[in-house]
């Protein structure tokens, strides 16, 4: 990960200011060009050659660089790895480096492209404006010296050697500290809530924020190997109140064939007085010299915002299970030419499950001969078989996570509140065969929304799809299974999906409407061909 330096804040527009700014503009720009002819140097590059000069074709989705040479084959990947640290270097691979020395550079992406002051200088391609998307999946064919390498895969930035990090926290603001937080505590924990409670996720309406319960927190926080200097918080000096976070936890995530260790980033939140600090970036520098520390120089994170630059895009979409409700407060309307009654109708479910069932049987004691037990809570004894289930499943998909055992029984086994895993296996409930397979599996997550200002109702209970596998019974029937599982067993008012995975089969046929709003997936410091939503295998919470 980068140890760049935190964005200046807004200057005044005085000569003096106007003056300093050119100056410290023109000195970031001598030290990029320094910067970016060492990268080349340890290639043995002449800035000044035409090789020099072929480090665009840098495009939002496909982060594909080329370095047009002779090189030998064997130190391919070395070079490319150099030659990524350079494009990351040069904005994004829009600049030609010999204008770059010639003192014509200008930044890169054209004058269209959002700037981000913060995530301009961090590890993520920069996208270019000017050049054509080379294709979104990896070339099967070697690339000529002359054509440029589409399936490069590699850090952007190469990984360091502890010693040669920065071994201090950066400096926080004037009245605030650093504070490295215990989530099993339940004062560190209480203090987490009440911060993301009041000041994390809002609709653009402000109607609703996300209300992650303590035991949703503990469960996110601590899965095996979490390291609690991950779970980082700024205090007020003065009165020790907890006023922003930013938390990270392990995991495996294979990028197309490359399994990566790397961290999950979330819930950065900073309290709402505090926006104008400028605490985000400290933030996001802190955690990141935190976790390379420990070796791990990757992360995988998302944001409904976009930011240099998605791998991936997944759309929203939305199942009402009271549409009533979500009427009530606002979540949803009724329709031109519908009622409410006819709303309701619409969305109506039947209230038993399918999946496992004999033909037109309704109880357990019906199916105890059954194929397949019906549609249960999972528990210890599934974890292994379900694990297998799992993992084979995420094969298909060219982002996803590697649960070990460990991982796959902490993620997916109940939580009251939580979690909800249920399975299907190919002998009855109960049996003790050890041949007893988990055929089919489906899990939500529970994350309720504080309704802001409706008199009537205080929070909307809504589900979150996770990870499905339908092998005996097709996918639609297994996810409306989930819906009727959500609606009468758990409460919910709402089921919340991705396109991503399979979930595209399922979403028109079981009547979710397409919400307002996408998710983008961000691999930190990696570089890799974009992905479609639906070959993306991760599910963040």
């Amino acid at each position: 990960m980068a140890e760049s330096q935190p964005p200046p804040p807004p200057t005044n527009t005085n000569t003096t200011s106007n003056n300093k700014n050119k100056s410290n503009k023109k000195k970031k720009k001598e030290d990029v060009a320094a910067a970016a002819m060492a990268a080349l140097e340890s290639l043995h590059i002449d800035p000044n050659s035409n090789n020099a000069g072929m480090l665009s074709n840098a495009t939002a989705g496909t982060n594909t660089i080329a370095l047009n040479g002779t090189e030998s084959s064997s130190s391919t990947s070395s070079q490319q790895q150099g030659v990524v640290a350079a494009q990351h270097l040069l904005g994004g691979g829009n600049a030609n480096v010999a204008d770059l020395l010639g003192g014509r550079y200008g930044g890169g992406g054209g004058e269209d492209r959002k700037r981000h002051a913060f995530w301009d200088t961090q590890p993520m391609i920069i996208p270019s404006d000017d050049t054509p998307s080379p294709p979104s999946t990896p070339s099967t064919t070697s690339p000529t010296p002359d054509s440029p390498d589409p399936t490069l895969h590699a850090p952007i930035i190469p990984n360091k050697p502890i010693t040669s990090l920065r071994q201090t926290p950066y400096n926080m603001p004037k009245g605030f500290e650093w504070s490295s937080l215990t989530i099993t505590d339940p004062s560190d924990r209480d203090q987490i809530y009440e911060l993301l409670a009041n000041n994390y996720v809002e609709d653009d309406d402000c109607l609703f924020r996300f209300d992650y319960s303590t035991d949703f927190l503990t469960w996110a926080l601590t899965p095996p190997n979490y390291n609690p200097a991950f779970h980082l918080g700024v205090r007020s000096s003065k009165s020790n109140r907890l006023m922003a976070l930013i938390t990270g936890v392990p995991a495996t995530v294979r990028a197309y064939d490359n399994p990566i260790q790397m961290v999950e980033i979330n819930f950065l939140c900073v309290h709402k007085k505090l926006r104008s600090k400028r605490l985000a970036p400290v933030l996001i520098k802190e955690i990141t010299r935190r976790v390379n520390l420990s070796g791990v120089f990757q992360a995988v994170y998302t944001a409904g915002v976009v930011l240099p630059t998605p791998v991936a895009t997944c759309r929203y979409f939305h199942r009402s299970l009271d549409p009533k409700k979500l009427v009530e407060i606002g979540f949803s309307r009724i329709p031109p030419r519908m009622t409410m009654a006819r709303m309701q109708k619409l969305y109506k479910l039947p209230e038993g499950t399918k999946t496992g069932r004999i033909e037109g049987s309704n109880t357990k004691e019906d199916n105890a001969g059954g194929i397949a037990s019906i549609l249960r809570p999972m528990v210890e004894e599934d974890v292994s078989s379900a694990h297998q289930l799992v993992t084979k499943h995420l094969k298909k998909f060219q982002l996803a996570i590697v649960f070990s055992e460990e991982e796959f029984r902490h993620w997916f086994l109940p939580r009251s509140g939580v979690i909800s895993t249920y399975v299907a296996c190919n002998g009855p409930s109960g049996s003790e065969d050890v041949s007893t397979k988990v055929t089919d599996l489906v899990s939500f997550y529970h994350l309720p929304s504080t309704i802001i200002g409706n008199p009537k109702h205080s929070h909307l209970n809504a589900a979150y799809s996770f990870y499905n596998v339908a092998t005996s019974v097709d996918l639609v029937t297994l996810m409306k299974d989930a819906l009727i599982l959500a609606k009468y067993d758990e409460g919910m008012d709402v089921f919340n999906a991705l396109r991503q995975m399979d979930n595209g089969e399922v979403l028109n046929e079981l009547k979710f409407g397409i919400g307002d709003g996408n998710l983008n997936y961000y691999l930190y410091n990696w570089c890799c061909p974009t992905l479609k939503s639906e070959d993306v295998g991760i599910v963040l919470l």
